[in-house]
């Protein structure tokens, strides 16, 4: 009953019902309210935000949760009609077939950045396989899977490479050869390039230095790991979300072998970070990309 009535909601419904849901949590929740004023904090400082996106980014955890069961439902109950999104999917589908035309042989990593909602990022990842005619794709994810339901069952087409499972313990081993035999196969694999190195705490932290804001910061090198010795492409995006509506923008090529691919990653991360960061799932955290790597 409750999969049946999340898939009937408008993601517009879920938009205003997040703020209203975060405000009243807020008021009985310490914990609610500190983590909302953390990540709105942040933003001022990271961002410049104002004060006219507080509450629609104090709320975006709670409305990505909503947004994440209520893409969950209508997938599971086959009402997943969602133009915004397949849109989206056939714009990177355009995208890559210039690559692919322009530079044939070469793979190409595609990059979706931490926003607005897991789901999402990977049903456009769904409508990309299905505009390259493309019989499965592989992802390589650092989220837990089965949140919902069976995953397996709801997006078959994807081979999920996980970086951790708290199902089937540590799957790192050998992720890096998985990959580069899913390149060389099937010429697109997906890695989310813009992971801060906090969020894989649990193991050693492989990184690379840059400049971001006009500081020294650091990003996760997997990807350079990963794509530099194949001379992979990088094809990243994320997603908007404004009253009730979904919209992609996509970012330059980074050749993942060229010396300056790791600054012009971040610097891709920071505009992205400055344009949407109310949707940035990420925000929030004291350190983000700027820590101390040897302590």
């Amino acid at each position: 009953m409750r999969r049946w009535l999340l898939a009937r909601i408008s993601f517009a419904a879920i938009d205003r019902a997040a703020s209203i849901c975060w405000i009243a949590c807020a008021i009985w929740s310490g914990r609610t309210r500190s983590r909302g004023v953390a990540r709105y904090d942040a933003g001022r400082i990271e961002a410049g935000l104002g004060f006219r996106v507080a509450l629609r980014t104090m709320s975006a955890e709670m409305r990505e949760n909503w947004l994440d069961q209520r893409l969950y439902a209508g997938r599971a109950l086959g009402r997943d009609a969602w133009p915004d999104l397949r849109d989206a999917g056939a714009q990177i589908a355009s995208r890559i077939r210039q690559i692919q035309a322009g530079s044939p042989g070469r793979p190409v990593i595609l990059s979706p950045f931490h926003y607005v909602s897991q789901y999402a990022n990977i049903y456009v990842v769904d409508e990309v396989r299905k505009a390259l005619d493309m019989s499965s794709i592989s992802v390589v994810s650092g989220v837990p899977r089965d949140i919902y339901g069976n995953d397996s069952e709801m997006i078959p087409s994807l081979r999920i490479l996980y970086t951790y499972d708290e199902k089937g313990g540590d799957s790192r081993n050998g992720l890096g050869l998985r990959v580069i035999r899913s390149l060389r196969r099937d010429g697109v694999a997906v890695v989310f390039s813009d992971v801060p190195p906090f969020s894989l705490a649990r193991f050693a932290m492989e990184t690379v230095g840059v400049t971001m804001n006009g500081k020294n910061a650091r990003i996760h090198s997997g990807v350079f790991r990963l794509g530099a010795p194949v001379d992979a492409l990088l094809l990243p995006f994320y997603l908007r979300f404004e009253r009730g509506r979904f919209s992609v923008e996509i970012g330059e090529v980074i050749a993942l072998a060229q010396t300056d691919a790791p600054q012009r990653l971040a610097e891709t991360i920071q505009t992205a970070r400055k344009a949407n960061y109310p949707h940035w799932l990420f925000a929030g955290h004291p350190s983000t990309y700027h820590f101390a790597p040897t302590r």
